[in-house]
């Protein structure tokens, strides 16, 4: 197992164009993983490479004691400050600073790819107490519309070699770790409103597109204005969310 996080990574140390840019989790995803992993008042879940907050906010009003483990400085002072009923740790998926079994529940929102899977998985049954379960959600483009589809053939060529939500069966995953009695996936539609300036930020919040040199990047933020310009008000993202839920 490597220390190094991936190169594509330090696209994420602009945590600000990170928070703008990237859409929230419907409630209806983040009321079923509640259920299912019996969040509540005495339980303990740990929300890896929680970034900004994006999902760690959600998981507060459960009542349920939330750690959330962040390896980037830069993500962590933003977490801290979005989401300052959470413990934020600094840690990684493969090293996770929890002891063993003192959470009843780990989550990871749009992070899960980038993990070292063997290493990961090992670490959340270690720090899983028994009867324990696992939620990943990722938020997926929905490519049926001509704007998510225009972004995506914009940006795909941009990615080299970082890792991505759609190069892995993660149901399959789920099921294939032993750790888990019972894995699912469930899809929910949702919708992310932006202007012009929160068009640019989603696209310059992907990993590999932020790592871009200076110019490149300039490069790809003019095509996307070009795509704002000729866009219906307001501009409106869809996205098929995926949650995926391994349970005892």
């Amino acid at each position: 197992m490597s220390d190094e996080l991936h190169p594509a990574t330090r696209g994420f140390a602009a945590a600000d164009v990170y928070e703008r840019g990237r859409p929230d989790y419907p409630q209806a995803a983040v009321d079923r993983l509640v259920a299912e992993l019996d969040l509540r008042a005495g339980r303990t879940v740990v929300d890896l490479a929680a970034g900004t907050g994006k999902l760690t906010r959600l998981l507060v009003p459960s009542g349920a004691r939330v750690l959330a483990v962040e390896p980037l400085p830069e993500m962590r002072a933003e977490l801290e400050r979005r989401a300052p009923a959470a413990t934020v740790l600094a840690g990684r998926a493969e090293q996770i600073p929890v002891e063993d079994g003192a959470a009843d529940a780990v989550t990871v929102a749009s992070a899960f790819h980038w993990f070292d899977l063997d290493a990961a998985l090992v670490e959340i049954r270690r720090v899983l107490a028994p009867g324990g379960g696992l939620a990943l959600l990722w938020n997926a483009r929905d490519e049926r519309t001509d704007l998510q589809r225009a972004l995506s053939d914009l940006i795909d060529p941009y990615r080299g070699g970082a890792p991505g939500r759609s190069q892995r069966d993660w149901l399959a995953v789920l099921a294939g770790s032993g750790a888990f009695a019972r894995t699912r996936r469930l899809l929910y539609p949702h919708e992310q409103v932006v202007d012009e300036d929160g068009l640019v930020a989603r696209v310059l919040s992907i990993s590999f597109v932020g790592a871009l040199p200076p110019g490149e990047r300039a490069e790809v933020e003019e095509q996307v204005r070009a795509l704002a310009r000729d866009s219906p008000r307001p501009i409106r993202l869809p996205y098929m969310t995926e949650l995926y839920l391994g349970t005892s």
